[in-house]
């Protein structure tokens, strides 16, 4: 008899946006997915304070000072929360503390991470346990390794990093959310020799990786899927007659992977300007890229049989 295709759905670099994750949940449904896949870079990057001043909640955010009464606080928040912040209730009296106290700062940060994190978990168990549907979410360099044990121990989705999976008996999965060398000294980061070990060992657990996905959360080097600006030492970009300067920031070690191991799919993130596929060989890689501050959200749609691509869509929504 016959197996059936299986479809699958991948975004990724969605970075704290509770709006892109509620469209990644959705996406089950809408897309009719069987599984779907977190590459991720899945947390936020800031706390927004949110001072209670007279009655009154403001907070400033992308560059714009909101003000709003009680009863537009909730939605202030929800505002916040989509493009990928914290939001804070607090006081001018706690900012000037925790402003004066940067380890309170972080402390604070990690433990709405968590809770954040949490709170999704729990969505997407409410949306999809009974469903059948089956949910993957990896960090990705930006990622503190404080929510590793909180992806690990959640009984509902499947926290695939560093491992190797069996999506379906003639589906595994290979997954490593570290980069190589970035200029901002992420929290998982690699030089490109062991990057590629730690690729090659999970990839030498699987009987025939040209049947496989590799899961690598850095695209592939001198592809289309990682061009972006280059960076000075200073981190600002490289200009040249009055234009940015674009370049391959990709992993040597990724494609070197794909290159030996000629996986079916390469499923990669980490580039956001870089939204494409290309060929490697005989493997198909994606970047669906990112627009989590617009609340967009990007993905690959991906219809797979043993051993083939029966189709694949990028997609946004």
């Amino acid at each position: 008899m016959a197996r059936e295709a299986l479809t699958v759905f991948f975004a990724t670099d969605i970075h704290g946006s509770g709006k892109c994750f509620r469209k990644f949940i959705n996406s089950a449904a809408f897309f009719k997915a069987d599984v779907l896949i977190m590459g991720g870079d899945i947390t936020g990057k800031m706390v927004v304070p949110v001072i209670e001043e007279g009655g009154k909640f403001v907070a400033r955010f992308s560059g714009v000072r909101r003000e709003v009464g009680r009863d537009k606080l909730e939605e202030l928040e929800k505002q916040i929360s989509y493009m990928g912040y914290y939001p804070y209730r607090t006081t001018s009296d706690e900012v000037t503390r925790l402003q004066e106290h940067p380890e309170a700062v972080e402390e604070l940060f990690h433990s709405l991470i968590v809770r954040t994190l949490e709170g999704w978990l729990q969505l997407a168990k409410e949306r999809l346990s009974s469903t059948g549907v089956q949910v993957y979410i990896s960090p990705g360099n930006d990622d503190t390794p404080l929510i590793d044990d909180v992806l690990r121990s959640d009984p509902f989705i499947v926290f695939p990093d560093n491992e190797v999976v069996c999506i379906r008996d003639w589906l595994p999965m290979v997954s490593c959310g570290t980069a190589n060398i970035t200029p901002f000294a992420s929290h998982r980061e690699l030089p490109e020799d062991d990057l590629y070990a730690r690729i090659a060992a999970l990839a030498q657990k699987v009987s025939d990786p040209r049947r496989a996905i590799f899961n690598c959360h850095v695209p592939p080097k001198n592809t289309p899927l990682d061009q972006a600006p280059l960076l000075k030492e200073d981190l600002s970009p490289v200009v040249r007659a009055g234009e940015i300067v674009f370049g391959s920031v990709g992993s040597e070690a990724v494609r070197k992977a794909i290159e030996t191991y000629q996986p079916l799919v390469g499923l990669h993130g980490h580039v956001h300007e870089s939204r494409a596929s290309c060929r490697i060989g005989k493997t198909t890689c994606f970047n669906p890229g990112s627009e989590y501050g617009e609340g967009v959200l990007r993905g690959v749609l991906l219809r797979l049989a043993p051993g083939k691509i029966v189709s694949h869509q990028l997609v946004v929504g």
